[in-house]
């Protein structure tokens, strides 16, 4: 009997982990759990990127207007493949967008691409320590914040927007928003 349980415990071992993985490839690593939901945005307050002469951007800004906070930062490709949309969204007035550069090792990186891409941020702040990005449970960059106007977290998206996230997902969200009077 003793030589038998030897056989059946790795088998044993195995299917169970078989099992715990083939459950896990189920999942969608793109829908991470936003514990910021129905939440305040944290408290931040960070410096202005180099060469922009505003006060930076911080949490206070937020209340009053539903808008966006995207994380990105000149080194994320996918912030690359992001930033025309954003320039789109910008340039239409849809809604405002504040920005958290996150994480430049030269501090010359993030301002020398938003002036060569364009800049699509009413305020942008500059996160080398990864405060702010903490503070909001940044996994990577892009991730964009919906923050409707009392300054609480409504939605987080990972990953680049684009047209079609905006159309079906953003956009009526912020809709909801501005017809519940939270604009």
């Amino acid at each position: 009997m003793n030589k038998r349980l030897l056989f059946v415990l790795p088998l044993a071992v195995f299917l169970v982990l078989a099992v715990y993985f083939a459950i896990g490839l189920t999942k969608d690593p793109r829908k991470l759990p936003n514990m910021l939901a129905g939440k305040p945005v944290p408290a931040f307050a960070l410096q202005p990127i180099k060469g922009r002469d505003d006060k930076g951007f911080a949490s206070t800004d937020l209340p009053g207007r539903v808008s966006l906070v995207n994380i990105f930062g000149s080194w994320c490709v996918a912030c690359q493949i992001e930033h025309p949309f954003l320039m789109q969204l910008a340039a239409s007035g849809a809604v405002p967008i504040h920005g958290i550069d996150w994480r430049e090792v030269d501090p010359d990186a993030g301002p020398d691409w938003l002036k060569k891409k364009g800049d699509p941020y009413e305020l942008v702040g500059d996160d080398p320590r990864s405060k702010a990005a903490i503070a909001f449970g940044v996994t990577g960059a892009p991730e964009t914040f919906v923050v409707d106007r009392q300054g609480v977290v409504r939605y987080k998206h990972v990953g680049p927007l684009n047209e079609e996230i905006w159309r079906d997902i953003v956009k009526p969200i912020i809709d909801k928003l501005r017809a519940e009077g939270a604009s």
